[in-house]
């Protein structure tokens, strides 16, 4: 392959308005690799933009359902009795029945709460099996743009509730229900743009620092909402908001979607570079949109060996992970730490530590599955291990501060590493499967089944959590716990058969392992 050429005029104007821009300036095109690094950057932040507006409803809810706060500590399964005195501060006045925000600060508050999360994560969960084939069939920088600026629209109209005084539960309801289904755009057409620029020898550990923008996200929304929140609830709404539809903007000006749609090829230094590090050159995980067949249908993805027990253990692991990202401020501030309890937006930025050990549980899980060539093992091994740090966390976080930092860090890595896994490397192989005989355009469906599946136990873990923390948190951990084994126990035919194929010796498992993946 040549240097990158003169494009020609049909190709520079599917060019971004961001990249003419750059070469106009540069008077020279942009080489392939700055091309990647683009791509890699846009696409974090886009994502990262996701999850932050994601996580602003966790941050409100205190806000909006002071409850009276968690007394029960004491576990039923729990063997430690000891520390099962009320707390030694009283509670604020802030925390009386009624302070909130009407009609989520009466007695049923909690499950109004947990029914806004599940109308938002079901709607997102359908919305995903379809945005998978929309992106197909759309240029995908325009259709990630719209699903940002609509994300954007609806995050601030739940915030402008607050200084429109609104009371009404179905104004928040429905627009909590139009921000799931514009959230949905995002995952599946990311994954598909760094499939379009990356082949299938890249190294899991860099595309697991990429990963990352989901942790980082839920972090960046959870400091800036809780910053905001003594301003008045609405602005931890509308800044997120107004954030998510400026990057959109951002993308649409910058984000190549793939080379041909911007007249790139590699050129000769990078041929000899990628030579020297694989041995040979892949071709990307998406070839171009010329490719004349057609997007793999949602039954046939669905028969994708693989491809149902990750989904159903996405299930699973997403009700633990989603369960966290929209209850655990609220469950931090209404758990005394030390007999103290924490103001709301202590609570939030206490939260972020979860996140904090889920973007190391992400890389760490990637870079071991590599090593091992193990996705199953690593993912099922996470799963185990996540079940005594919930029981951990639970009944020994409010101890001391300390205790309760490095229990929050190590349930986070523990629970967001399988689940960072499956959405990323076990979605690329799946969508290269050898089955699909070098069909181009898989990634994206089975992206949106896998995630989309796993998106449908979100939506359940919070709406369980909104009734049962009502009665006990402890409860609410028993639930969790059992997510994450019947997660592990889903792929145990998976991990028999890595076994297997481990034992049988490294060349029977190079055979049985798909293509070398792109972690995406």
């Amino acid at each position: 392959m040549g240097s990158i050429g003169e494009p020609d005029p049909e190709i520079n104007r599917t060019k971004p308005p961001g990249i003419r821009f750059i070469e106009s300036v540069k008077r020279s095109p942009i080489s392939y690799k700055t091309h990647q690094v683009i791509v890699l950057i846009v696409t974090f932040f886009a994502y990262l933009s996701y999850h932050a507006t994601r996580k602003t409803t966790s941050i409100v809810k205190s806000a909006l359902d002071p409850q009276s706060p968690d007394t029960n500590l004491k576990s039923p399964f729990s063997w430690r009795t000891a520390y099962s005195h009320k707390p030694l501060e009283a509670t604020r006045n802030s925390w009386v029945l009624g302070s909130g925000w009407a009609p989520f600060n009466g007695s049923d508050g909690t499950a109004l709460l947990g029914e806004l999360d599940v109308s938002f994560l079901f709607v997102y969960a359908m919305g995903m099996y379809f945005s998978g084939h929309v992106g197909d069939r759309m240029d995908l920088r325009k259709f990630l743009t719209i699903g940002m600026v609509g994300t954007g629209l609806f995050t601030v109209l739940f915030g402008v509730g607050y200084w429109a005084n609104i009371h009404f539960f179905y104004y928040y309801l429905i627009v909590q229900m139009l921000a799931g289904l514009f959230q949905s755009t995002g995952w599946p057409s990311v994954v598909a743009v760094v499939g379009n620029w990356f082949g299938k020898r890249k190294r899991g550990l860099i595309m697991g620092i990429w990963n990352a923008h989901t942790s980082l996200g839920n972090i960046t929304g959870s400091v800036v909402a809780s910053v905001l929140l003594k301003y008045g609830w609405g602005w931890s709404m509308v800044v997120p908001g107004l954030g998510i539809a400026f990057v959109g903007v951002m993308l649409f000006c910058f984000l190549p979607v793939s080379p041909d749609a911007v007249g790139a090829s590699v050129d000769d230094d990078d041929e000899d570079e990628l030579k020297k590090e694989g041995g040979e050159i892949t071709e990307p995980l998406l070839r171009a949109k010329s490719d004349d067949r057609g997007a793999v249908g949602f039954l046939e993805a669905w028969r994708i060996p693989g491809v149902a027990p990750f989904s159903l253990c996405l299930f699973f692991s997403k009700l633990v992970a989603y369960t966290f990202l929209y209850w655990l401020p609220f469950y931090i501030s209404h758990t005394a730490i030390e007999g103290r309890y924490l103001s709301n937006e202590e609570a939030g930025n206490l939260s972020t530590l979860f996140d904090v050990g889920g973007v190391v549980g992400g890389i760490l899980a990637g870079h071991i599955s590599d090593r091992l060539n193990a996705r199953a093992i690593t993912a099922a091994s996470f799963m185990y291990c996540a079940i005594p740090a919930l029981f951990f966390y639970r009944n020994y976080g409010h101890v001391s501060m300390t205790l309760n930092i490095i229990l929050m860090l190590i349930t986070g890595m523990f629970v967001n590493g399988p689940y960072a896994l499956i959405t990323t490397a076990v979605s690329a192989d799946l969508g290269t499967h050898s089955s699909l005989k070098g069909n181009p355009r898989a990634l994206a469906t089975v992206t949106a089944i896998i995630d989309g599946t796993g998106s449908i136990g979100a939506a359940i873990g919070p709406l369980l959590t909104g009734y049962i923390s009502a009665k006990s948190w402890s409860a609410v951990f028993t639930m969790l716990m059992g997510a994450a084994l019947v997660a592990g126990l889903l792929l145990t035919r998976l991990v028999v058969a890595e076994v297997a194929a481990k034992i049988r010796g490294p060349e029977e498992c190079s055979r049985t392992r798909p293509a070398r993946v792109v972690e995406v």
